[in-house]
């Protein structure tokens, strides 16, 4: 699959700079296809090898998701990347554990009881995905309950004192707390010269704000929206080029990582 002819120069300055640029991505719709179960989503061949020559090449290369950090760490651990779950409420140590935000951790027994609630009174074509300490209340096998999800949603809020955010066919209840990709961003590319985001939903949207603040404050930002059926209009309007699906991302990333330095000698090995 060939990049959008506006990428390959971009490609050519990041690898010039290596040693104060930054690769971050999202997960779902980006390194792994989208599965109507959660549980069963995998990113997608070559993936995980292609972050790992990424980071032995770049300063930082980080992976930020809403998927839990466990599961962040089992399938992408131990490659030098930087993994963040639930949004920056949890992090993976270097050795594979799991850092959970320590003002997060009150929440854990409220969201419990919500998640045994949702279980117990939503329809079972309604799915119910526990992550610890958020819970997501899934549409998408069964788009018509779309209302009832919200709804349920925006009163268990109201109850608990949990924020809802609404994401791709789903609504998830987290901790009332500061916390986004836009904030992982910022923290994670501190320093940087050149920053490069690769996402595909609404909650992304956050990063992209995060590196028009860096933008605006002399860095390179550079925004990759991963187009599909279900990408948001604004994501697509906003991101300086577009690829199509995980095999899009993966070629961009094998690029970034292969790129031969502008004085022509061949990418670090």
């Amino acid at each position: 699959m060939s990049l959008p002819r506006d990428i390959p120069a971009v490609i050519s300055d990041f690898a010039a700079h290596a040693g104060s640029a930054g690769v971050f991505s999202d997960f779902d719709g980006t390194l792994a296809t989208i599965v109507d179960d959660p549980a069963s989503a995998r990113p997608i061949a070559g993936a995980p090898e292609a972050l790992e020559a990424l980071a032995a090449r770049y300063a930082r290369v980080g992976v930020v998701s809403g998927r839990p950090g466990a599961f962040l760490a089992e399938h992408l651990g131990g490659r030098g990347v930087a993994l963040t779950g639930l949004y920056g409420l949890e992090s993976v140590t270097a050795e594979g554990g799991v850092r959970p935000l320590p003002e997060a951790m009150a929440w854990r027994t409220v969201v419990d009881q919500v998640a045994a609630q949702a279980e117990a009174e939503l329809p079972p074509a309604l799915g119910v995905e526990r992550k610890g300490l958020t819970v997501a209340i899934h549409f998408r096998v069964a788009p018509g309950y779309a209302d009832l999800a919200q709804r349920w949603t925006t009163e268990a809020a109201a109850r608990t004192g949990l924020a809802v955010h609404p994401a791709r066919m789903s609504f998830e209840l987290r901790p009332a707390l500061p916390h986004d990709k836009g904030l992982v961003l910022a923290r994670a590319a501190s320093g940087l010269t050149h920053v490069m985001f690769v996402g595909d939903d609404r909650g992304d949207l956050e990063a992209f704000d995060a590196l028009d603040r860096m933008a605006a404050d002399g860095a390179v930002a550079f925004r990759v929206a991963v187009r599909s059926r279900e990408s948001p209009a604004e994501l697509i309007e906003r991101a300086d080029v577009a690829v199509d699906g995980p095999e899009g991302v993966l070629n961009l990333l094998r690029s970034l990582a292969d790129a031969p330095p502008r004085d022509g000698s061949p990418p670090p090995t």
